[in-house]
Formats: C-alpha cells, sequence, structure tokens
C-alpha cells in the first residue's frame, strides 16, 4: 500500500460518466487485490471521480488503499469484502448497490470543496427484496473534517456500522438527507431506508443527538447486528478461507 500505486484522473466533470471514471474496474469473480493503492487524481472539485469499481462477486480486497474525492470507492454490486484497507474522501466515496462488509478499514475524509456537505455513504438498494447494503465492521472512521455516516442515494439504501471507531468530525445527527433535485420525493427514504449503529465508540458515536427516522435504529441486540456479519451478510464462510484473506466471522463482542 503506497508503494505500487494505480492512478487515474477521470471525472464526470472531466466529460466521463460516474460509470467509467474509474481508475480500476472489476467484473470477474473472485478478483483478489493486496498491498496497493488504487487512486482517482481528479481532485475535490471534479464532482464524481471514481478511483475503483467493483462487478466481482467473491471479491476481495486485503491492505489495499482506495483514494479519492466524491464517488471514490463505487461498490457497484455482488459480494465483496474490504479488510486492513484504507477509504479516503470527501462525498458519497464509498456507493453503489453491491452487497460489502468492510472490516478493520480506515476511513478518511478529505477537506471539502466550498459547498459540499461530507458523507462516507451513499448506499444504492432500490427494492427491499435486495440483498445489499453495506456493513462496516470494527472500522476506523476517523472524521478529521465534518462529515455524515451516509445519506440514502435509492430509496431502501441499508448501512450498519458496528463495534467502530467514530471520530470526532462525524455529525451530531449521524445521517443526512439526500435533497431532492428533481428525481421524485427522496424523503420517502427516511422510512424505508435502514441504517443502523451498534456498539460503536469514539467522540462521534453518540446517539442522543442522531436523525429521528423511522428507517434509522439504534441496534441493541447482538442478534439483529449479526445479520450483518461476514458469516451472514456475505456468506463468506464459503468463500473468503479460500482468498487467504484475514477475517472475523462474528461480532468482536455479543
Amino acid at each position: 500500500m503506497g508503494e505500487t500505486v494505480i492512478s487515474g484522473s477521470r471525472s464526470f466533470s472531466g466529460g466521463w460518466t460516474t460509470f467509467r471514471s474509474a481508475t480500476f474496474a472489476v467484473a470477474g469473480a473472485g478478483f483478489i487485490a493486496r498491498d496497493l493503492t488504487i487512486r482517482n487524481t481528479a481532485g475535490p472539485a471534479a464532482h464524481q471521480a471514481v478511483a475503483l469499481r467493483v462487478d466481482s462477486d467473491r471479491s476481495a480486497f486485503f491492505r489495499v488503499a482506495v483514494e479519492g474525492h466524491q464517488d471514490t470507492l463505487y461498490a457497484h454490486s455482488l459480494r465483496q469484502f474490504y479488510r486492513d484497507c484504507r477509504v479516503a474522501g470527501t462525498v458519497d466515496f464509498v456507493f453503489g448497490n453491491g452487497i460489502a462488509v468492510l472490516q478493520r478499514t480506515l476511513v478518511a475524509t478529505l477537506p471539502l470543496a466550498p459547498g459540499q456537505a461530507g458523507s462516507v455513504t451513499a448506499q444504492g438498494r432500490r427494492d427491499p427484496k435486495q440483498n445489499t447494503g453495506f456493513a462496516f465492521h470494527g472500522c476506523v472512521v476517523e472524521a478529521r473534517h465534518p462529515t455524515f455516516l451516509g445519506r440514502p442515494w435509492k430509496p431502501f439504501s441499508r448501512v450498519v456500522v458496528m463495534e467502530s471507531y467514530l471520530g470526532p468530525g462525524v455529525q451530531a445527527r449521524g445521517w443526512l438527507e439526500w435533497a431532492a433535485t428533481g428525481a421524485g420525493d427522496r424523503g420517502a427514504a427516511l422510512a424505508t431506508l435502514f441504517y443502523g449503529e451498534y456498539r460503536n465508540y469514539g467522540p462521534g458515536a453518540g446517539v442522543a443527538g442522531r436523525v429521528k427516522w423511522p428507517g434509522y435504529h439504534v441496534i441493541a441486540d447482538p442478534a439483529v447486528a449479526g445479520r450483518f456479519t461476514v458469516r451472514r451478510f456475505i456468506d463468506g464462510l464459503a468463500w473468503l478461507p479460500g482468498t487467504g484473506v484475514t477475517f472475523t466471522a462474528d461480532l468482536f463482542k455479543k
């Protein structure tokens, strides 16, 4: 990580679609990456500029840095696992409609461009029958700059943050509405999304001031949190042992 670097600078403002702005894109099942950095250098004012786009089922990333600003990691589809990685960005920098577990990963917020609101996730689950979502387990959300944990890109957006450190820049409300911009009433998502926090700690982890949306949950039951573990959320025991990547199958504490 940091020594082997794959770099690009495509962006939406440079004339690329978000999908095709990716510096590195993966489509084959069973992909493994380790010990490298994937970077998009377009900068904070370039709008959408993807570093890594993943459409690989049963893909694993170990000690990989994914660096950019807006839309850094496009977890587009299928089962994905990230361990001991570093993901850096500003706005919606972990997004898509994959089913992903990020474990013991450093989530680094960068300085925002004028007028931007920082958000870690924009998960794109469109239908309640989809098994997709993002689980952050045992991560460090560094949050040296102001940020929200996520905002609902699609109506059934699903993100759970558990047993993780939340830094001082995590805003008291925790989560942010998606502003309606001619794409229909996104306010309905506040009742249909599923955002959860379970046993987090650190200066940004207090839940007293969190949003009061119907879809937001302070999870107290380890059985509920357990649904978002490697074992249950991505069926990791069926395929992760063969990758050689370190993983923890269950919650750290029950």
